[in-house]
């Protein structure tokens, strides 16, 4: 009894390095773009299987490409002081069992894209699992340019999910793809700049590691942020959205765009942490206005 007693919570802390692995509190944000997409792409009345097999298989997939990432990234995650106590750095898992987990959430997502859902959905799913294992994961360590390559991967769950919706990728899917791939660039150029140290310790040339002074960082935060705030209102301007989501995201964006600004004056840790919890803020609410006000 006091064997199988013990043996309980080890089986729950292996299923937790497990979980971990598919990093479920980031990929949170990867279904929610997803079930957004899909809700903006249903003009009928939605279908429930559909919209399900749709966000699930993102989630699958997107947990795959997290699990793949961290095998791949295992010595350099070692190094790094926010990421050496993950499984694979800690010892708590294998190389090969992480990597039949993350190949096997990788194929039941694509799976079940593809034949609950369409084909297109599971396409621009191997798309985003492709690019981001096989094209940003090996630039990380090579170029500063790997945050905008990653940036692609990042912004494709929307349109996975109105291609689930639709079955086809028009203009609308597009311009949800470029509202999350700018809005990608000041949130993550925040995260460098505050995890700067770890980044250089590991050798990920990140362009605030590789300019330390600040400057190449802060303007292409106030770059991004800035393209950011009138692309944002394209959904009202192409009939996807009301009015009111156009005075809404204007607001949003300005308020966005202050804080990029005052990071790029002041480029101090306070100014990057307000950028990066106001980027985590300004994604959620600008979702939340277009399902409010979706034509």
């Amino acid at each position: 009894m006091k064997t199988e007693a013990a043996a309980l919570p080890a089986l729950r802390s292996r299923a937790a390095d497990f979980v971990a692995l598919s990093k479920p509190r980031l990929n949170l944000l990867v279904v929610a773009t997803t079930a957004v997409g899909y809700y903006l792409g249903s003009l009928a009345e939605l279908d429930a299987a559909r919209f399900t097999n749709t966000v699930l298989g993102t989630a699958l997939v997107a947990g795959g490409a997290s699990a793949l990432n961290q095998v791949a990234e295992r010595r350099t995650d070692a190094l790094m002081r926010r990421t050496r106590t993950r499984p694979l750095p800690g010892g708590r898992l294998q190389p090969i069992e992480a990597s039949l987990f993350a190949l096997g959430l990788a194929v039941a997502g694509l799976l079940l894209l593809g034949f609950g859902v369409n084909l297109l959905a599971a396409m621009v799913a191997f798309a985003t699992l492709a690019t981001y294992v096989a094209v940003y994961t090996p630039l990380k360590p090579r170029t500063s340019l790997a945050t905008v390559v990653g940036a692609v991967p990042g912004a494709l769950p929307p349109m996975i999910g109105w291609a689930g919706a639709t079955g086809v990728l028009s203009r609308e899917a597009w311009i949800l793809f470029a509202i999350v791939f700018l809005w990608q660039m000041p949130h993550f150029l925040a995260i460098a700049w505050l995890y700067r140290e770890d980044y250089a310790r590991a050798g990920f040339p990140m362009l605030p590691v590789v300019e330390p002074d600040g400057r190449s960082t802060a303007r292409q935060v106030v770059a991004y942020t800035a393209a950011l705030l009138p692309l944002s209102l394209a959904p009202a301007a192409v009939g996807l959205t009301t009015a009111a989501y156009f005075a809404g995201a204007l607001a949003l964006g300005l308020a966005f765009l202050a804080l990029a600004a005052r990071f790029a004056q002041h480029r101090g840790r306070d100014d990057a942490r307000r950028l990066f919890f106001g980027s985590i803020v300004y994604l959620p609410l600008i979702w939340a206005l277009m399902v409010a006000t979706r034509v």
